[in-house]
């Protein structure tokens, strides 16, 4: 099986910066779109960044959020900055094959941001 590793997750005060990397493992990594999703408590997992032919972010997140991927790393990236509270939640990486669908889902990664 695919398996898609989150790391970078953590605790920052508002206004603070994080860079969440994930590591994929699958063999043709550039024909997959890949995506940051996240998820609060009680709350519906949404979409933040994806980035495959174009690059779409949220609303809540343009202009603070950027999304970047390594081909030759196999690595999907998530600079945050300038970080809200209401950025608090698990973080999830999305694999989705351009072509014929498959997707694969990371385990999460948790970023909190409070005083």
């Amino acid at each position: 099986q695919v398996r898609l590793v989150e790391s970078g997750g953590g605790l920052v005060q508002p206004g603070g910066s994080l860079n969440l990397s994930c590591a994929a493992s699958m063999t043709q990594f550039s024909n997959y779109a890949m995506s940051w999703h996240r998820q609060a408590p009680g709350d519906k997992r949404e979409l933040v960044a994806l980035i495959g032919t174009n690059t779409n972010y949220a609303d809540s997140v343009k202009g603070r959020f950027t999304i970047s991927r390594d081909n030759a790393k196999k690595i999907v990236y998530l600079q945050m900055n300038n970080l809200k509270p209401e950025d608090t939640a698990v973080y999830y990486c999305e694999a989705e094959h351009r072509f014929d669908g498959r997707n694969y889902w990371g385990q999460g990664t948790q970023v909190t941001v409070s005083a």
